[in-house]
């Protein structure tokens, strides 16, 4: 399976990217996002230069990203003590039953 070519638009330049098979919808509601923040930023900061404005998407990208991250750490070490407490609590109660 190759990549092919898709068409995407971005604050109105059509820009041809490769993608690989079955992932094509994705690509274009993941242009379609950014385009609205884009366009959305533009009118919020009054920023036009399309430099900058990729440039603080891209970091509110990662920004936001991290977050999820930080998230998902914290819910997956929660997890593991909760599982180590049940554990241990299983421990305990089966010691009792001997």
């Amino acid at each position: 399976m190759s990549n092919h070519a898709v068409e995407i638009e971005i604050l109105g330049k059509l820009t041809r990217v490769n993608c690989p098979p079955g992932q094509e919808e994705s690509l274009r509601e993941a242009a379609q996002d950014l385009d609205n923040r884009l366009k959305e930023m533009t009118e919020r900061t009054k920023v036009s230069n399309t430099e900058k404005l990729l440039t603080i998407a891209a970091l509110n990208v990662c920004y936001e990203l991290q977050q999820v991250q930080n998230k998902k750490d914290n819910n997956q070490d929660q997890i593991s003590k909760r599982i180590e407490q049940l554990s241990a609590s299983l421990d305990e109660a089966l010691n009792l039953s001997k």
